[in-house]
């Protein structure tokens, strides 16, 4: 079962994020630049998060809110067939 298009790039931005932090050949080759990659995609998703607050089922809102990112991400991917469209 797809996401619900609403979600679809709260998803996205938190399989992002996996992404950076797994770019180790990045990371050691300009730690700098990753950091910002890192913190840009991080900003993204508390926007996004503040854009669907009013819409998430609680327990989503409770992970994004404490930035537990991959439970957030999980939260997804199990209970798309709960999840508003």
């Amino acid at each position: 079962m797809k996401t619900p298009p609403i979600h679809q790039p709260l998803e996205s931005l938190l399989e992002e994020r996996l992404r950076v932090i797994a770019d180790h050949p990045w990371r050691d080759r300009d730690g700098a630049a990753h950091l910002a990659e890192l913190q840009r995609v991080s900003l993204a998703i508390m926007a996004e998060h503040e854009r669907l607050k009013a819409k998430l089922p609680a327990r989503l809102n409770h992970f994004l809110t404490q930035a537990s990112y991959q439970k957030a991400l999980d939260y997804l991917r199990e209970n798309k067939s709960v999840l508003p469209s």
